[in-house]
């Protein structure tokens, strides 16, 4: 007979859930924007609404499971949301314990970063590697890492919150309130913020003359066609990311480095500055260390949350 997971990704814009299957397929997905601001129950509604419409594709006796991701910092080990800065109410919140009352399935619980470094270990770029970091770079910047063939967790769950070493002594304020966080100068937000204060003070570049809006993807596009400006946004953020992943991989001592999140769409236009700085300034015998993009594009948390519930 076969067997089924059904995965939840948390996050401030949308809760996602999908069915998946033992090969980590996709099989249905169901998603809805959060509604972040009005609380823990209205949420975990949302969330129960989703897997109510996942039951009905399939038969509940099959399901083994319901495997979460969340953002965090989340202590893993007693199921409590310490403190989530985008969905209001979620602080020493017993997450867990309450999705468990109103699901049926047994639940696990995951930082998504970590949940996102299962999926492409498991399913996607990762597989059949035993050591890897995962880095996701989108509104901010989260992570997981693999070693020696197992998932890092650290104190309470909450290893790889890797947008919070600091690149850049007294540098830009984070959000966490500390200076100079990789995620403060190389997140999709910080990369838009930089883009729109530029054009600002470039009257030449067509970012400014088009009068539309400023973005990561009008940068790109923008880029795309010679833009001067917009093409040295985006080697800085190349070069950013190269900063950061090097970090990473002077400290984990990954086969790869795997990146994921809205930013990875335009993996291949920043693909090229992120190995240059890699290769100029990593030591010697980590050079060779690969960035890959996530081979499972935004389901790498809802897969890695799934195979929770397989393994749990």
């Amino acid at each position: 007979m076969s067997r089924f997971a059904i995965g939840i990704d948390l996050g401030g814009t949308q809760v996602r859930a999908a069915l998946v299957d033992e090969l980590g397929n996709v099989l249905q997905r169901v998603e809805d924007r959060t509604d972040a601001d009005a609380g823990p129950d209205p949420v975990l509604g949302q969330i129960g609404s989703l897997t109510d419409r996942l039951l009905l594709t399939c038969d509940p006796g099959a399901i083994v499971g319901i495997g979460v991701s969340a953002p965090g910092p989340l202590d893993t080990e007693t199921g409590t949301a310490l403190e989530i800065p985008t969905l209001r109410g979620f602080s020493n919140y017993p997450l867990r314990q309450e999705l468990q009352k109103r699901l049926r399935f047994p639940v696990s619980l995951e930082n998504d970063g970590i949940a996102a470094a299962i999926g492409e270990w498991q399913f996607g770029a990762g597989r059949g590697i035993a050591n890897l970091v995962y880095v996701t770079v989108s509104t901010g910047i989260g992570g997981g890492a693999i070693a020696d063939g197992r998932v890092v967790r650290g104190r309470k769950g909450m290893a790889g919150h890797v947008g919070h070493m600091s690149i850049a002594p007294d540098g830009i304020v984070c959000p966490c309130g500390n200076k100079g966080c990789f995620e403060a100068y190389a997140s999709g937000t910080a990369f838009t913020k930089r883009a729109r204060a530029r054009t600002m003070e470039c009257s030449e570049t067509s970012l400014a003359r088009d009068g539309g809006i400023v973005d990561s993807r009008s940068v790109f596009s923008a880029a795309a066609v010679g833009d001067p400006l917009a093409n040295s946004l985006v080697d800085e953020e190349a070069e950013i990311l190269g900063r950061g992943f090097t970090n990473l991989i002077h400290i984990f001592s990954p086969e790869i480095v795997i990146m994921g999140g809205g930013l990875s769409d335009q993996f291949d236009r920043l693909r090229p500055g992120i190995r240059s700085h890699v290769s100029q300034w990593a030591m010697p015998a980590f050079r060779d260390v690969e960035v890959v993009r996530a081979a499972l594009g935004q389901n790498s948390g809802l897969i890695g949350a799934a195979v929770l519930a397989f393994i749990a």
